[in-house]
Protein backbone atom coordinates (compact mmCIF):
# COMPACT_ATOMS: atom_id res chain seq x y z
CA UNK A 1 0.00 0.00 0.00
CA UNK A 2 1.16 3.27 -0.98
CA UNK A 3 1.37 6.13 1.66
CA UNK A 4 -0.54 8.72 -0.41
CA UNK A 5 -2.96 8.99 -2.40
CA UNK A 6 -3.64 12.40 -4.00
CA UNK A 7 -7.24 12.86 -5.50
CA UNK A 8 -7.32 15.93 -7.83
CA UNK A 9 -10.90 16.72 -9.95
CA UNK A 10 -9.86 18.67 -13.30
CA UNK A 11 -12.69 20.07 -15.47
CA UNK A 12 -11.03 22.37 -18.29
CA UNK A 13 -7.70 22.95 -16.25
CA UNK A 14 -4.84 22.43 -19.58
CA UNK A 15 -2.94 24.88 -18.03
CA UNK A 16 -2.67 24.32 -14.46
CA UNK A 17 -1.75 20.30 -15.25
CA UNK A 18 2.04 21.04 -15.93
CA UNK A 19 2.77 23.22 -12.82
CA UNK A 20 0.14 21.45 -10.89
CA UNK A 21 2.25 18.36 -11.43
CA UNK A 22 5.77 19.65 -11.12
CA UNK A 23 4.72 21.44 -8.03
CA UNK A 24 3.42 18.00 -6.65
CA UNK A 25 6.58 16.08 -7.22
CA UNK A 26 8.97 18.62 -5.66
CA UNK A 27 6.97 18.82 -2.74
CA UNK A 28 6.21 14.94 -2.03
CA UNK A 29 9.94 14.26 -2.67
CA UNK A 30 10.67 10.85 -1.09
CA UNK A 31 7.37 9.83 -0.05
CA UNK A 32 5.63 7.02 -1.88
CA UNK A 33 2.90 8.52 -3.37
CA UNK A 34 0.13 8.56 -6.18
CA UNK A 35 -1.63 11.50 -7.91
CA UNK A 36 -4.96 10.61 -9.30
CA UNK A 37 -6.50 12.85 -12.04
CA UNK A 38 -10.06 12.93 -12.59
CA UNK A 39 -11.04 13.96 -15.42
CA UNK A 40 -14.45 15.15 -15.48
CA UNK A 41 -15.73 16.01 -18.96
CA UNK A 42 -13.12 19.01 -20.25
CA UNK A 43 -13.99 20.00 -23.58
CA UNK A 44 -9.97 21.96 -23.53
CA UNK A 45 -6.71 19.56 -24.25
CA UNK A 46 -6.92 18.52 -20.07
CA UNK A 47 -6.68 14.76 -20.90
CA UNK A 48 -3.61 15.49 -23.45
CA UNK A 49 -1.57 17.45 -20.73
CA UNK A 50 -2.03 14.75 -17.88
CA UNK A 51 -0.79 12.05 -20.39
CA UNK A 52 2.26 14.34 -21.27
CA UNK A 53 2.93 13.87 -17.60
CA UNK A 54 4.84 10.61 -18.37
CA UNK A 55 5.50 9.48 -14.92
CA UNK A 56 3.96 6.43 -13.17
CA UNK A 57 3.19 7.97 -10.10
CA UNK A 58 0.53 10.02 -11.99
CA UNK A 59 -2.74 8.52 -13.05
CA UNK A 60 -5.61 9.37 -14.79
CA UNK A 61 -9.51 8.89 -14.56
CA UNK A 62 -11.35 9.70 -17.56
CA UNK A 63 -14.87 10.17 -16.72
CA UNK A 64 -17.46 9.83 -20.22
CA UNK A 65 -19.39 13.67 -18.89
CA UNK A 66 -19.10 16.06 -16.65
CA UNK A 67 -20.75 14.45 -13.91
CA UNK A 68 -19.59 16.98 -11.21
CA UNK A 69 -17.28 17.65 -8.43
CA UNK A 70 -18.95 14.95 -6.27
CA UNK A 71 -19.21 12.40 -8.40
CA UNK A 72 -15.44 12.87 -10.17
CA UNK A 73 -13.90 12.59 -6.10
CA UNK A 74 -15.75 9.61 -5.52
CA UNK A 75 -14.25 8.21 -8.93
CA UNK A 76 -10.88 9.28 -7.74
CA UNK A 77 -11.47 7.90 -3.58
CA UNK A 78 -12.79 4.43 -5.39
CA UNK A 79 -9.27 4.12 -7.29
CA UNK A 80 -7.32 5.63 -4.55
CA UNK A 81 -5.10 2.78 -2.58
CA UNK A 82 -3.04 4.70 -0.40
CA UNK A 83 -3.03 4.88 3.29
CA UNK A 84 -3.71 8.10 3.80
CA UNK A 85 -5.97 10.23 0.82
CA UNK A 86 -5.72 13.87 0.38
CA UNK A 87 -7.85 16.15 -1.63
CA UNK A 88 -6.59 18.54 -4.16
CA UNK A 89 -7.50 21.34 -6.43
CA UNK A 90 -6.56 21.32 -9.93
CA UNK A 91 -6.42 25.27 -10.35
CA UNK A 92 -3.18 25.76 -8.60
CA UNK A 93 -4.90 27.46 -5.66
CA UNK A 94 -4.27 24.88 -3.31
CA UNK A 95 -0.65 24.30 -2.20
CA UNK A 96 1.19 20.66 -2.51
CA UNK A 97 3.83 22.20 -0.22
CA UNK A 98 0.97 22.32 2.55
CA UNK A 99 0.56 17.95 2.26
CA UNK A 100 4.07 17.03 4.18
CA UNK A 101 2.76 19.35 7.30
CA UNK A 102 -0.78 17.92 7.33
CA UNK A 103 0.51 14.13 7.35
CA UNK A 104 3.04 14.65 10.01
CA UNK A 105 -0.78 15.96 12.13
CA UNK A 106 -2.27 13.05 10.88
CA UNK A 107 0.57 10.47 11.83
CA UNK A 108 1.65 12.32 15.63
CA UNK A 109 -1.46 13.03 16.22
CA UNK A 110 -3.90 10.38 15.36
CA UNK A 111 -6.52 12.32 13.37
CA UNK A 112 -9.43 11.15 11.27
CA UNK A 113 -9.07 14.47 8.87
CA UNK A 114 -7.13 17.25 8.82
CA UNK A 115 -8.31 20.21 6.50
CA UNK A 116 -7.16 23.31 5.50
CA UNK A 117 -7.98 26.85 6.48
CA UNK A 118 -7.21 29.12 3.42
CA UNK A 119 -5.24 32.02 5.31
CA UNK A 120 -5.37 35.31 3.69
CA UNK A 121 -7.97 33.92 0.79
CA UNK A 122 -7.03 35.16 -2.35
CA UNK A 123 -11.00 35.46 -3.88
CA UNK A 124 -13.16 38.37 -4.40
CA UNK A 125 -14.93 40.04 -1.68
CA UNK A 126 -18.68 39.67 -2.51
CA UNK A 127 -18.57 36.90 -5.52
CA UNK A 128 -16.31 34.56 -3.01
CA UNK A 129 -15.77 35.47 0.67
CA UNK A 130 -19.09 36.81 1.88
CA UNK A 131 -21.48 34.23 0.39
CA UNK A 132 -18.88 31.75 1.58
CA UNK A 133 -18.75 33.12 5.19
CA UNK A 134 -22.59 32.99 5.35
CA UNK A 135 -22.76 29.41 4.58
CA UNK A 136 -20.07 28.02 6.91
CA UNK A 137 -21.80 29.84 9.56
CA UNK A 138 -24.81 28.26 8.25
CA UNK A 139 -23.85 24.89 8.17
CA UNK A 140 -21.87 25.04 11.63
CA UNK A 141 -24.83 25.89 13.17
CA UNK A 142 -27.32 23.39 11.72
CA UNK A 143 -24.86 20.45 11.05
CA UNK A 144 -22.95 21.15 14.39
CA UNK A 145 -19.47 21.21 12.81
CA UNK A 146 -17.28 23.44 14.11
CA UNK A 147 -14.92 24.26 11.19
CA UNK A 148 -14.08 27.25 10.40
CA UNK A 149 -13.79 27.01 6.33
CA UNK A 150 -15.65 24.35 4.84
CA UNK A 151 -15.14 24.95 1.66
CA UNK A 152 -11.45 24.66 1.33
CA UNK A 153 -11.06 21.15 -0.87
CA UNK A 154 -7.53 21.12 0.65
CA UNK A 155 -8.10 17.74 3.24
CA UNK A 156 -6.41 14.35 4.13
CA UNK A 157 -7.92 11.56 5.82
CA UNK A 158 -7.19 7.95 6.53
CA UNK A 159 -8.18 5.59 4.14
CA UNK A 160 -10.75 3.98 6.24
CA UNK A 161 -12.07 7.26 6.66
CA UNK A 162 -13.18 8.78 3.66
CA UNK A 163 -13.82 5.27 2.33
CA UNK A 164 -16.63 4.79 4.87
CA UNK A 165 -19.16 7.47 2.99
CA UNK A 166 -19.95 7.70 -0.71
CA UNK A 167 -20.15 11.08 -2.19
CA UNK A 168 -23.39 11.69 -4.39
CA UNK A 169 -24.97 14.81 -5.35
CA UNK A 170 -23.08 17.93 -4.08
CA UNK A 171 -22.04 16.66 -0.58
CA UNK A 172 -18.47 17.38 -1.47
CA UNK A 173 -19.13 20.52 0.76
CA UNK A 174 -20.19 18.40 3.54
CA UNK A 175 -17.61 15.50 3.67
CA UNK A 176 -17.00 16.57 7.03
CA UNK A 177 -20.17 16.27 8.37
CA UNK A 178 -20.68 12.79 6.49
CA UNK A 179 -17.43 11.07 8.05
CA UNK A 180 -18.67 12.62 11.56
CA UNK A 181 -21.95 10.48 10.99
CA UNK A 182 -19.76 7.39 10.45
CA UNK A 183 -17.96 7.63 13.39
CA UNK A 184 -15.15 10.02 12.80
CA UNK A 185 -14.51 12.51 15.83
CA UNK A 186 -10.79 13.31 15.49
CA UNK A 187 -10.82 16.18 12.77
CA UNK A 188 -8.85 19.03 12.84
CA UNK A 189 -8.25 22.27 11.02
CA UNK A 190 -4.65 24.20 10.25
CA UNK A 191 -3.98 27.05 8.10
CA UNK A 192 -2.71 26.34 4.53
CA UNK A 193 -1.52 28.77 1.98
CA UNK A 194 -3.65 29.73 -0.85
CA UNK A 195 -3.36 31.46 -3.50
CA UNK A 196 -4.95 33.63 -6.52
CA UNK A 197 -5.85 31.46 -9.98
CA UNK A 198 -3.52 32.03 -12.66
CA UNK A 199 -4.89 30.14 -15.57
CA UNK A 200 -8.79 29.17 -16.12
CA UNK A 201 -11.74 30.35 -15.41
CA UNK A 202 -13.28 29.91 -11.68
CA UNK A 203 -16.43 26.70 -12.13
CA UNK A 204 -18.04 28.94 -8.86
CA UNK A 205 -20.89 31.02 -9.20
CA UNK A 206 -24.07 32.38 -6.86
CA UNK A 207 -26.42 29.86 -8.70
CA UNK A 208 -24.79 27.50 -6.81
CA UNK A 209 -26.45 29.16 -3.75
CA UNK A 210 -30.04 27.11 -4.19
CA UNK A 211 -28.51 23.40 -4.35
CA UNK A 212 -25.76 24.26 -0.82
CA UNK A 213 -29.24 25.18 0.80
CA UNK A 214 -31.40 21.87 -0.27
CA UNK A 215 -27.71 19.73 0.45
CA UNK A 216 -27.71 21.21 3.90
CA UNK A 217 -31.61 20.63 4.81
CA UNK A 218 -30.86 16.72 3.41
CA UNK A 219 -27.53 17.39 5.97
CA UNK A 220 -29.85 18.05 9.29
CA UNK A 221 -31.99 15.69 8.53
CA UNK A 222 -29.10 13.07 8.01
CA UNK A 223 -27.93 14.19 11.51
CA UNK A 224 -30.72 13.51 13.40
CA UNK A 225 -33.21 11.74 11.70
CA UNK A 226 -31.24 9.14 9.65
CA UNK A 227 -31.37 5.95 11.51
CA UNK A 228 -34.73 7.05 12.68
CA UNK A 229 -37.25 8.82 10.04
CA UNK A 230 -40.17 8.30 11.60
CA UNK A 231 -39.94 10.11 14.46
CA UNK A 232 -39.74 13.05 11.60
CA UNK A 233 -42.39 12.25 8.92
CA UNK A 234 -44.41 10.12 12.22
CA UNK A 235 -44.01 13.73 14.40
CA UNK A 236 -45.51 16.00 12.20
CA UNK A 237 -47.89 13.18 10.24
CA UNK A 238 -49.86 12.55 14.08
CA UNK A 239 -49.71 16.12 14.77
CA UNK A 240 -51.34 17.69 11.06
CA UNK A 241 -53.91 14.46 11.54
CA UNK A 242 -54.55 15.13 14.93
CA UNK A 243 -55.41 19.11 13.97
CA UNK A 244 -57.77 17.86 10.98
CA UNK A 245 -59.68 15.02 12.79
CA UNK A 246 -60.59 17.88 15.39
CA UNK A 247 -61.43 20.39 12.84
CA UNK A 248 -63.42 17.82 11.23
CA UNK A 249 -65.12 16.73 14.18
CA UNK A 250 -65.94 20.18 14.92
CA UNK A 251 -67.49 20.80 11.55
CA UNK A 252 -69.90 17.51 11.85
CA UNK A 253 -71.08 19.34 15.32
CA UNK A 254 -72.01 21.79 13.12
CA UNK A 255 -73.82 20.07 10.79
CA UNK A 256 -75.73 17.67 13.27
CA UNK A 257 -76.41 21.24 14.95
CA UNK A 258 -78.45 22.53 11.66
CA UNK A 259 -75.70 24.53 10.10
CA UNK A 260 -74.49 24.73 6.18
CA UNK A 261 -70.96 23.76 6.47
CA UNK A 262 -70.28 22.37 2.53
CA UNK A 263 -67.38 24.57 0.83
CA UNK A 264 -66.53 26.16 4.06
CA UNK A 265 -63.12 26.40 3.84
CA UNK A 266 -62.66 24.83 7.68
CA UNK A 267 -63.82 22.05 6.34
CA UNK A 268 -61.78 21.95 3.18
CA UNK A 269 -58.42 22.35 5.42
CA UNK A 270 -59.66 19.89 8.51
CA UNK A 271 -60.07 17.02 4.76
CA UNK A 272 -56.92 18.52 3.52
CA UNK A 273 -54.83 17.95 6.89
CA UNK A 274 -56.03 14.45 7.62
CA UNK A 275 -55.17 13.67 3.84
CA UNK A 276 -51.55 14.95 4.76
CA UNK A 277 -51.18 13.76 8.07
CA UNK A 278 -51.76 10.06 6.65
CA UNK A 279 -49.14 10.75 3.69
CA UNK A 280 -46.71 12.17 6.39
CA UNK A 281 -47.19 8.81 8.62
CA UNK A 282 -46.99 6.91 5.61
CA UNK A 283 -44.11 8.35 3.91
CA UNK A 284 -42.23 8.06 7.36
CA UNK A 285 -43.33 3.86 7.67
CA UNK A 286 -41.47 3.73 3.98
CA UNK A 287 -38.86 5.80 4.73
CA UNK A 288 -37.66 2.99 7.79
CA UNK A 289 -38.53 0.32 5.71
CA UNK A 290 -35.73 1.79 3.03
CA UNK A 291 -33.18 2.28 6.14
CA UNK A 292 -33.51 -1.36 7.34
CA UNK A 293 -33.06 -2.14 3.84
CA UNK A 294 -29.80 -0.05 3.76
CA UNK A 295 -28.30 -0.79 7.08
CA UNK A 296 -28.98 -4.94 6.05
CA UNK A 297 -28.70 -5.22 2.84
CA UNK A 298 -24.77 -4.13 2.74
CA UNK A 299 -24.34 -5.35 5.98
CA UNK A 300 -23.44 -2.11 7.82
CA UNK A 301 -24.12 -1.34 11.67
CA UNK A 302 -25.94 1.81 13.08
CA UNK A 303 -22.80 2.14 15.55
CA UNK A 304 -18.96 2.53 14.89
CA UNK A 305 -16.69 0.60 16.82
CA UNK A 306 -13.68 2.55 17.74
CA UNK A 307 -11.50 -0.52 19.66
CA UNK A 308 -11.83 -3.65 21.38
CA UNK A 309 -9.97 -3.80 24.78
CA UNK A 310 -9.61 -6.74 26.80
CA UNK A 311 -9.38 -6.13 30.87
CA UNK A 312 -7.58 -9.18 31.20
CA UNK A 313 -4.25 -9.00 33.26
CA UNK A 314 -1.06 -10.09 31.35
Amino acid sequence: MKKLSLVICVWNEEQNIKPLSVQITEALNGFDFEAIFVDDGSTDSTREEIKKINNERFILVELKRNYGQSSALQAGIDQAEGEFIVLLDGDLQNDPADIPMMLKMMEEEEWDMVAGIRANRKDGMFLRKVPSKIANYMIRKSTGIHMKDLGCTLKIFTNETIKSIHIYGELHRYIPALITLEGATKITQVDVNHRSREFGNSKYNLSRTTRVMSDLILMVFFKKYLQRPMHFFGTIGIVTLGIGVLINFYMLVLKILGNDIWGKPLLLLGILMVMGGIQFITTGIIAELQMRTYFESQQKKPYRVKRVISTKEN
